[in-house]
């Protein structure tokens, strides 16, 4: 398969520690991760963070700085069969370093089943996941795991990213690539690396080489078409951003409680439980501050039920 075919994410994938962007909190000199590295010592984590900030990169590089076997498994499709092999496989001088995507999908027995193997040294467990770890991992083995968050990409390490992968990857080298503008990048990534990447590759699908072409905010806007909020309707941000809509609420600030429900909405939330929660609020957070709250956010909840999407909005 010719590297072009590989997409850029996987083709700028690190080989080093020194070259994670935006994490430097864990990875920067004297944070915890580099100095444990650095004494050649590796706990048993758990990655908690949002998509494309390199959860499993760090992963396999923590790994590979300690010189200990690496075995990667999927939540969705590692069976019973699987984990006990490489449970058993785990030894005493090398026991491997296990990293588990998506540990949270992993139901209570499954959990259950790397405790003893974590406890006794048979396998270093790095799980990542997306969501809340305190509500998502069970109690036994997040007391055996060190819990790290990783942040989204902020915008210089996004521009940083970029200006990286231009300079450095064969395709986007000969097509001369110059972003004059970065603000649209920024957006439609979202934090995500792994966004940023496949977006600017895209573009530079659109270029012929050998030619200057500059990268503005219209034309990615233009290639990109929309960009889809990230929002998971059951897990962490769900909570998080009806919470915020609450509290704005309570806040008296309409400006702040109409950007939250436009973050929901976009997010793909159903109208239904928006207007709920702001039935709950009128009565609960109002009250008799203005009974006529209750009244209007009844109506409003009655409208939505009986209209629903896209008119409700």
């Amino acid at each position: 398969m010719s590297d072009s075919n590989i997409p850029l994410p996987e083709r700028l994938r690190p080989r080093d520690l020194s070259e994670i962007i935006g994490q430097d909190h864990l990875l920067g000199e004297q944070a915890p991760l580099r100095q444990m590295i650095d004494q050649g010592h590796l706990p048993s984590i758990i990655f908690w963070g949002p998509p494309g900030v390199g959860k499993t990169t760090i992963a396999l590089l923590l790994a590979q700085a300690i010189d200990r076997p690496f075995v990667s498994l999927s939540a969705l499709n590692t069976g019973v069969k699987e984990r006990r092999e490489i449970i058993a496989d785990g030894g005493d001088l090398m026991p491997p370093v296990v990293f588990i995507d998506e540990i949270h999908r992993f139901n209570k027995s499954q959990q259950d089943a790397l405790l003893n193997a974590v406890e006794k040294g048979k396998i270093t467990l790095i799980g990542a996941t997306t969501e809340n770890p305190s509500f998502e991992v069970n109690s036994a083995l997040l007391s055996r795991c060190q819990v790290y968050t990783l942040n989204a990409l902020d915008a210089d390490a996004i521009q940083t990213l970029l200006l990286q992968a231009i300079k450095n990857d064969p395709f986007l080298k000969e097509r001369y690539i110059q972003i004059e503008e970065f603000e649209a990048l920024v957006q439609f990534a979202a934090g995500d690396a792994r966004k940023a990447l496949n977006l600017i590759e895209l573009i530079a699908g659109t270029f012929e080489p050998d030619v200057e072409n500059i990268v503005t905010n219209a034309m990615v806007v233009k290639v990109a078409q929309q960009n889809i909020a990230r929002y998971d309707k059951s897990g962490e941000q769900h909570y998080d951003l009806v919470s915020a809509f609450i509290k704005s609420i309570r806040g008296s600030d309409p400006d702040a409680t109409l950007y939250w429900m436009a973050r929901m909405l976009k997010g793909g939330e159903d109208p239904v439980f928006i207007a709920r929660r702001m039935l709950i609020a009128a009565s609960e957070d109002i009250g008799n501050s203005n009974p006529n709250a209750l009244l209007l956010a009844g109506e409003c909840f009655r409208s939505v039920q009986a209209v629903g999407m896209p008119e409700c909005r």
